[in-house]
């Protein structure tokens, strides 16, 4: 395979770039699943007894994991810009490494100071490594490569891989023997995906490197990230958006919720900034630009509704399931690697699915595939309304209404978020990639506050309202974007038709390639 005008070394069909790239994403997510499986079991444990906990309220919990999964997210943004300007997605990646090792080894440290500490450095360490590792998987393909959707589904199995292995090792250390101890593992999984990435350079030469100026081209056509904010002084709306931004935020958090309030203040300075992007885009890039927006808008409600595994799906587990199995009962935390391995499980099977459907030249879109999953997951939700109506009339909820749930859950994520991060590479402009990559992860982080707050309502709504309502909502959604397809598709102006024509991969190379 020829990339940059250069040779790369292949593996089982695929850059062995993207194997490095796969044990790197395996251990950092073994980190960060490690510690997203405990924190709010961590949080809501009693204050006594051999492994305490800080004692919170179920709501006061769920409020700061949302406002911690969201920020992890949020920070994408900065990360993205940093990659993009100043040093380049390969180093961006090895810096928040570094940071991320040094958030999880504090953490281990039984103290609040050290809790809150490491928590604020595993959010930048997040916000530098996330969105970049994940471009630079994309970077890897040629563009119209078919093989470029299959890579990514191979990345994403080594991020839950990770998740799996954290959830079954990470989650029974810190319930069973302490939860700081719990930590510091998963700050030892990430001092281990950092070796293999630096161990992995020379694999990695010709992707996530600084993109120069082209000091040949118009001023307007090399008009980048470093010049948004200057575009944003120029046009007096943008800079009356970005000004007013923070001050909204405050004003609306102070006399209404906090949330709303923080969400506002963000908005109004993305579309200022977004603005100020459109000012450096041809016709093309703005319409492909504009289907990444609404792409955004799929990725919050999926992720709003998703994330629930981690918050109110969690204490739902912890307190309402009879987790009793062979007369031993199940920690709450381990099945959290229940979505992990059905991922590992049918990862391959829906990738090829999908692939075999777009050569048959059936409807297989990446939009198509989103709104698809979301339904899925949402349908998992019914599930769990099953669940709280055993609770309601027999006091306890079995095991297998999880089990079902996260399966269903599982399929909507192999349909939508592989894809979805693909899709992102297609469309975005190459030199705002990285940015691009950040907001999409932004959005991320904007669905798990989402889920945050939707767990916090539990407490008055109920589990049956809320775990009905995320169904309902997810489906009609869904179907919504299904109805829109067609013109969106449109606005892409064939980002993706161009794979089914690379006549050099058939049916069995792409069995043979995953």
């Amino acid at each position: 395979m020829s990339m940059e005008g250069k040779v790369t070394k292949e593996w089982m069909g695929h850059p062995i770039g993207l194997f490095i790239l796969f044990f790197t994403e395996m251990w950092e997510r073994f980190s960060y699943y490690g510690m997203r499986a405990i924190l709010v079991l961590y949080l809501v444990s009693t204050t006594g007894g051999d492994n305490p906990g800080l004692g919170w309220s179920n709501s006061d919990a769920l409020a700061l994991y949302g406002w911690y999964t969201m920020l992890v997210y949020v920070m994408s943004i900065p990360g993205g810009i940093i990659a993009d300007k100043v040093i380049g997605q390969k180093r961006s990646v090895l810096v928040g490494g570094l940071i991320l090792c040094a958030g999880h080894g504090i953490l281990a440290i039984e103290q609040m100071w050290a809790f809150y500490t490491g928590l604020l450095l595993i959010i930048f360490g997040v916000g530098m490594l996330k969105p970049n590792i994940s471009t630079m998987v994309g970077g890897l393909y040629q563009q119209g490569d078919v093989r470029r959707d299959k890579g990514f589904t191979i990345f994403y199995i080594g991020i839950n891989l990770g998740a799996l292995l954290s959830s079954l090792i990470v989650g029974y250390v810190g319930e069973t023997i302490g939860w700081h101890y719990g930590f510091g593992l998963a700050g030892i999984g990430m001092l281990l995906g950092q070796v293999i990435y630096m161990a992995g350079q020379k694999h990695l030469a010709q992707v996530g490197n600084l993109v120069k100026e082209d000091k040949t081209s118009s001023s307007e056509e090399t008009e980048d990230a470093s010049n948004l904010l200057k575009t944003m002084v120029k046009h007096p709306w943008m800079l009356i958006l970005a000004a007013i931004s923070v001050p909204a935020g405050i004003f609306v958090g102070m006399q209404v919720n906090s949330t709303l309030g923080f969400f506002l203040a963000v908005l109004l300075f993305l579309f200022a900034f977004f603005g100020a992007m459109f000012k450096d885009l041809t016709k093309i890039q703005k319409d492909r630009v504009m289907v990444i927006f609404i792409s955004f808008l799929i990725v919050v409600v999926f992720w709003g509704a998703f994330e629930q595994a981690g918050g109110l799906m969690n204490i739902y587990t912890m307190e309402k399931t009879n987790r009793v199995l062979f007369g031993f009962e199940i920690p709450a935390s381990v099945f959290q690697s229940v979505n992990a391995l059905f991922i590992i499980i049918f990862g391959t099977l829906v990738a090829s699915f999908w692939a075999k459907r777009k050569l048959k030249s059936k409807e297989s879109s990446s939009l198509f595939k989103m709104a698809v999953g979301t339904i899925i997951m949402g349908a998992g939700f019914l599930f769990m309304t099953g669940a709280t109506a055993q609770y309601e009339a027999t006091g306890s909820s079995a095991m297998y209404w999880l089990i079902f749930a996260y399966l269903f859950h599982t399929i909507g994520e192999l349909c939508a978020s592989p894809v979805a991060l693909s899709f992102i590479t297609k469309l975005a402009p190459v030199k705002y990639a990285s940015i691009m990559m950040g907001t999409y992860f932004a959005m991320t982080g904007f669905g798990n506050k989402l889920a945050g707050f939707l767990g916090e309502s539990a407490s008055d709504l109920g589990e049956y309202t809320i775990f009905t309502g995320i169904a309902v909502f997810c489906a009609i959604f869904g179907f919504l974007i299904i109805a829109l397809k067609k013109r969106l598709k449109q606005l892409t102006h064939g980002a993706e038709d161009d794979e089914v024509e690379m006549h050099s991969f058939d049916e069995e190379v792409l069995d043979n390639n995953i």
